[in-house]
């Protein structure tokens, strides 16, 4: 078991990470770097050989291998990024990049997304170099940039240009799972993800005839675009229901004492209760308008107006997706991926996720473990590019009312230091019997 200074360490690490402002506002703008080298700093420390890598100045991921004591067994890849989104200060109770614990709590931009996770990472590997313990499978540690934006400066590039460092991985953990979801009846859930929904950012292009805002024009591009966004964000998608998401429906109806009938899943979900948010945004694929460019002069028709979509499919939803917005933009409007990543889907009956069950048990007896899909995603569909499965484990014990969700890219984002002594000791039994 991870000893007491690894549970004062996490706190502490989680801390000083929090403190290096790494903010990822996209485009480019962020700089990993500091982070990047105070985590390489820890895992020397621990008597590893962490490699800097940059694919942009300044943008800098970690790789780092712990070796296994079964060299027959594939590697395991434990990652997490540096980057966080941006934070507004004076929105905050505390300054998001104080990294201040007060009330057993560390406050801060990434508590949750994702510097917990790191610092678990480094206080893990640094408890085995103290306890001289070697985990069965060898575990490659990296730390990611970029995964608030495209990807291409961290896991991409890593992917893509230094697949050798990864050589042997075949599964491998990250965010955003093993954490408590209270159901408000004393339930306690524990949902690991072993699934993402793809990634299909959009851009919409409607084009027309420029004109006097003063004159009548059939061919306004706003006019075509405002049309279009209206169909798309109206759109009612079809259920759709993937393994993962009928296993977690089926493991829930069995908690909850109801009929699992996957036939009828909308009504299933009315009989979760509020446990129906572990899946509700997993069940079909959805697309929803974010952004609106157009015009310069309120009296000059433009001759072309711009949207952005965020768009998100399930595991074997693409074609359906495109199809869609095929039909939902109409002849006037063009339509293209400003960002695309696949859909992952894992598999539930591997000795994998029987030992992360396994190791959630341990600690938190009174919780019941379910398999769910992330209704967004993460860098495990870069890594997934290496033949790589994912899962989302980043085990915390969350206390009643805390809304876990609600701290991803959100105000007053924090988390508890007791979640992260659990999180060390879950992250501990688990790579250790991975």
């Amino acid at each position: 078991m991870a000893d007491d200074l690894a549970l004062d360490e996490v706190v502490r690490f989680t801390s000083d990470l929090i403190r290096l402002d790494t903010t990822n506002r996209g485009g480019g703008d962020c700089r990993e770097r500091p982070a990047a080298e105070y985590a390489a700093e820890q895992l020397a420390d621990a008597g590893l050989e962490p490699v800097l890598l940059e694919r942009t100045e300044g943008r800098t991921n970690v790789v780092a291998r712990v070796e296994g004591s079964d060299p027959a067994a594939g590697a395991l890849l434990v990652h997490g990024h540096l980057d966080v989104v941006p934070a507004e200060a004076a929105d905050w109770s505390v300054h998001p990049f104080s990294g201040e614990v007060r009330d057993g709590v560390v406050w801060g931009r990434g508590a949750v997304d994702m510097k917990n996770m790191d610092a678990m990472i480094l206080a893990v590997v640094r408890s085995w170099a103290r306890a001289g313990v070697r985990p069965r499978r060898d575990v490659v540690i990296a730390f990611t940039a970029d995964e608030e934006a495209s990807a291409e400066d961290g896991s991409g590039f890593l992917a893509d240009r230094h697949r050798d460092l990864f050589e042997g991985c075949t599964e491998g953990v990250s965010e955003s799972g093993a954490f408590t979801f209270h159901d408000g009846s004393g339930r306690q859930i524990y949902p690991i993800a072993a699934g993402e929904r793809g990634t299909g950012w959009l851009k919409l292009t409607a084009r027309g005839r420029a004109g006097h805002g003063s004159k009548v024009n059939r061919e306004n591009a706003v006019t075509r675009l405002a049309a279009a966004i209206t169909r798309i964000g109206a759109h009612e998608w079809p259920l759709r229901l993937t393994p993962t998401v009928s296993a977690a429906l089926t493991e829930l109806a069995a908690l909850y004492g109801v009929d699992p009938d996957l036939a009828h899943a909308d009504l299933l979900l009315e009989k979760l209760g509020p446990a129906a948010k572990l899946v509700e945004s997993t069940v079909r694929n959805s697309a929803n308008p974010t952004m609106l460019e157009a015009g310069y002069k309120v009296n000059v028709i433009p001759g072309e107006a711009v949207a952005y979509v965020d768009g998100r499919f399930l595991p074997g939803g693409e074609d359906e997706f495109r199809t869609t917005l095929d039909r939902l933009t109409g002849p006037d409007v063009d339509w293209e991926f400003a960002h695309r990543e696949v859909a992952l889907q894992a598999p539930l009956d591997t000795p994998t996720y029987a030992r992360m069950r396994a190791a959630i048990e341990e600690f938190a007896p009174e919780g019941h473990v379910v398999p769910y899909c992330m209704s967004g995603g993460t860098d495990a569909k870069q890594f997934s590019r290496l033949g790589i499965t994912g899962y989302g484990f980043t085990p915390l014990r969350l206390p009643e009312g805390y809304d876990y969700q609600a701290m991803f890219h959100g105000v007053d984002e924090r988390v508890p230091v007791d979640a992260l002594h659990f999180g060390v000791r879950v992250l501990d039994r688990f790579l250790r019997s991975a």
